[in-house]
């Protein structure tokens, strides 16, 4: 997909990468950009631009999203980036309920609301963040990991589900971005622009899954080649 003159949403816009991906966005010639953020005081942050529409959206909140669907009914780019985590694996239950909440069934909420919009625009594209870590279980941060590879799957679902309408489904798998999240976190991160970067070129490429930066593509790799040897290497963290 041509990212030129595209109708996009981006949730979770508040954030590094979602931050990213609108200045991405804009650079690229997109026509309109909705930035959406649960406090929309919080997307004070982004640059100045015409383009720009600034929407309130919790994507747990189902009115939220229908009020949303009906200003943006012209989006032909669905970009689903709100997510949250950091529970680990025999932690709060609490905390893992909320990951899944947002990570999956916000995503899917807001998949099911916007595909049809999709479909009338001629199919457009929809573009979930996932993670490295959904295909694989790093245990210090294990309910985060699940509730990933829940929206892993869900990507792989929704892509066949709407392969006739002719919408693309798109799953980026980022490893360490940093942002607020892997704040505290001491290993090499990827900066939120060049993660924004590898996107749209995947997204323009056509390409069904995206690995955005180098740990992402090691693991990948290695899980084509060993996935029980990823696993036990990652399990150590």
């Amino acid at each position: 997909m041509n990212i030129k003159d595209q109708i996009i949403l981006v949730t979770g816009a508040n954030g590094g990468i979602g931050k990213a991906l609108v200045t991405a966005f804009l650079a690229a010639g997109a026509a309109r950009v909705y930035a959406c953020a649960r406090d929309i005081t919080s997307l004070d942050a982004l640059p100045a631009n015409e383009r720009i529409s600034k929407l309130k959206l919790d994507i747990c909140n189902t009115a939220n999203i229908e009020k949303a669907a009906m200003v943006a009914r012209d989006v032909t780019l669905l970009v689903n980036n709100a997510g949250t985590g950091g529970c680990g694996l025999l932690g709060s239950q609490q905390n893992a309920r909320r990951e899944m909440e947002v990570n999956y069934f916000g995503t899917h909420a807001m998949c099911t609301t916007f595909a049809p919009i999709l479909g009338i625009n001629g199919g457009g594209c929809i573009v979930n963040i996932i993670s490295v870590i959904g295909l694989v279980n790093m245990p210090s941060i294990g309910t985060y990991c699940a509730s990933k590879a829940a929206l892993h799957s869900l990507t792989q679902g929704i892509r066949a589900a709407l392969s006739d309408q002719k919408t693309a489904v798109v799953g980026v798998y980022p490893g360490p971005v940093d942002t607020r999240m892997t704040e505290g976190l001491a290993m090499p991160k990827a900066s939120p622009e060049s993660v924004a970067e590898e996107i749209l070129n995947g997204v323009a490429a056509g390409h069904e899954e995206i690995y955005p930066d180098s740990f992402a593509k090691k693991i990948h790799e290695g899980l084509l080649a060993n996935p029980k040897e990823v696993e036990r290497e990652m399990g150590k963290y």
